[in-house]
């Protein structure tokens, strides 16, 4: 089994994926860490060592580690925890990594390391063009064309991101728990924030990838993951993929495609 470990900006996603000779990948757990800024390497370990003792696990149930992040301060930390768990190195994914794609953007460095890995997982398993987007923290779009180049994509705020922002910087709007609007038309203060913030969502995504694919120049297929991909995919016109475990699928498939080991076998 691989440990996958996403950081990101609000929560460190651990998740255990099992391969087989035959490429398939069974997400066998997920669990989720609070990021806390004031924690040290000791108390993140201590985190994990109780993640593992609940699900009754070792560190020897996995054969290596590798790591996608977007805050290089955890990131720090989490490599000393993994050493000292699993006396070895985790995997690094950077814009250097053999992800099966190349790219065609100036800065490849300057890409989130999540959306790399979304990108890898889709362009290896979904017919091309395609297009990911990640409901999270922010909304991120990657667009990946018929010959496998990763082309960019499109970072916009998440909808509960926006939906905080209402609440915090507005007098007079309340804070509104996530839940799919019934009609666009709002009747009450908390409809018309659902409306804006999900269905809103919804629209952005169904317009973006119409412009992406007339920029393109064919039809892609839209594949949409995230924590808060459940709220908004029922309510988008375009046809697309619910696909939730395809950032730890894709740090999987990047472990087998990056560690010296796996290439010896």
């Amino acid at each position: 089994m691989i440990l996958a470990i996403d950081i990101g900006n609000t929560t460190v996603t651990l998740g255990g994926v099992r391969t087989a000779p035959q490429q398939a990948y069974s997400l066998e757990f997920t669990a989720r860490i609070d990021i806390n800024h004031t924690w040290s390497a000791s108390q993140y370990e201590s985190a994990i060592e109780q993640l593992f003792e609940d699900k009754n696990l070792s560190p020897s149930d996995f054969r290596g580690v590798i790591i996608s992040s977007v805050v290089p301060s955890v990131l720090t930390l989490l490599q000393e925890c993994v050493r000292n768990l699993f006396g070895t190195e985790p995997l690094l994914v950077t814009s250097e990594s053999d992800l099966g794609m190349t790219f065609s953007i100036p800065e490849p460095e300057k890409v989130g390391r999540d959306r790399l890995v979304d990108a890898a997982w889709a362009a290896a398993h979904y017919p091309l063009p395609v297009i990911t987007v990640d409901l999270g923290t922010a909304t991120t779009f990657n667009v990946v064309d018929e010959n496998r180049v990763f082309r960019g994509g499109v970072i916009c705020p998440g909808l509960s991101t926006g939906l905080r922002a209402l609440g915090e910087r507005c007098a007079q709007l309340p804070q509104v728990h996530l839940g799919s609007p019934k009609k666009a038309i709002g009747t009450n203060t908390e409809s018309c924030m659902l409306s804006g913030s999900v269905l809103g969502t919804a629209v952005l995504i169904d317009g973006m990838v119409q412009r992406i694919e007339e920029e393109l120049g064919s039809p892609a297929t839209l594949v949409v993951t995230g924590g808060l991909a459940k709220y908004v995919t029922p309510l988008c016109r375009h046809p697309l993929t619910y696909d939730p475990e395809l950032l730890m699928k894709g740090l999987a498939l990047l472990y087998q495609l990056n560690a010296p080991q796996e290439h010896g076998r």
